[in-house]
């Protein structure tokens, strides 16, 4: 029964669009960050030239006089002021620098496991931390410089786990994506269940942190597996095994809970590769 639930699950995910899983589009998330500093766009930065995208490119074009046609051209670029400068690639990108080529920063760190904060199009501390944890992964000098050879990196294609994990859950219910949320980006999936709900390993590994964690997450559960690799449960309301303990697959590690930054009662999950968070559903088997 509960092969046949996840593998409906994945089923369900592998039918999103493509973007939803990862395909995204720096310019336009760029464009969409543009148009929210301009009071236009409400919706997710998240790369998907949607309706509401192409609703606020109208209204600035209106509010510009110039030709009202929905698309993104030059005397668009121009009339979003700063935030429609300076193409992807046209300058080092350095701290304190603001502008469209910010803004693709920010979106392609994130969807390689390094998100940075808000997507504002400003590089500032949280960017520059994303981008020097980027080069470190990747093996380029770390200058918090985005020269020729970090923009090369960024085009290549991202994370990919090697290592299959099971459902941390009995019932797969999900309650938001890996991926952009809002103006910022999610780096895990949410997986709704009553308080309490038991949390199992979904593989086999060394309890690495096991504790209350800053930055929203809570009561959090870090286990580290072979290749660099590591599963977090988040938002515990109570955990159930200590630092430096082996816990194999299927392994109760804690219960469902909302402590930290939580809405409501559900297991915050990420797998990540030597440090970049890619998305949970790649590694299920």
């Amino acid at each position: 029964m509960r092969t046949r639930l996840v593998l409906g699950f994945l089923l369900a995910a592998l039918l999103l669009p493509a973007s939803a899983r990862g395909t995204d589009s720096a310019a336009i998330a760029a464009l969409q960050v543009g148009l929210r500093s301009h009071g236009l766009y409400k919706g997710p930065i998240d790369g998907i030239s949607g309706p509401l995208t192409a609703k606020a490119v109208r209204v600035l074009q209106q509010r510009a006089r110039i030709a009202v046609d929905g698309v993104p051209g030059p005397a668009t670029r121009r009339a979003l002021g700063r935030f429609g400068r300076h193409p992807f690639g046209s300058r080092p990108l350095r701290h304190g620098l603001k502008g469209w080529d910010v803004a693709a920063l920010q979106f392609k760190l994130a969807w390689h496991g390094f998100p940075s904060g808000v997507f504002d199009g400003i590089l500032g501390p949280h960017t520059g931390r994303a981008l020097r944890r980027f080069q470190a992964w990747t093996g380029l000098h770390v200058d918090g410089l985005a020269g020729p050879e970090t923009l090369r990196a960024l085009a290549r294609p991202t994370a990919r786990p090697t290592l299959q994990v099971a459902w941390p859950l009995q019932i797969p219910v999900l309650g938001d994506r890996f991926g952009p949320r809002g103006n910022k980006f999610h780096s895990g999936i949410d997986i709704v269940a009553p308080s309490g709900t038991p949390v199992y390993a979904a593989r086999a590994g060394k309890v690495v942190y096991a504790g209350w964690a800053d930055g929203g997450y809570g009561f959090l559960v870090v286990v580290g597996h072979a290749k660099g690799e590591r599963t977090w449960y988040a938002h515990l309301s109570r955990i159930d095994v200590r630092r430096g303990v082996w816990v194999g697959a299927g392994v109760r590690v804690g219960l469902v809970g909302a402590t930290g930054d939580a809405t409501g009662p559900h297991l915050h999950f990420e797998v990540r590769v030597r440090g970049a968070a890619i998305d949970p559903l790649l590694a299920l088997p």
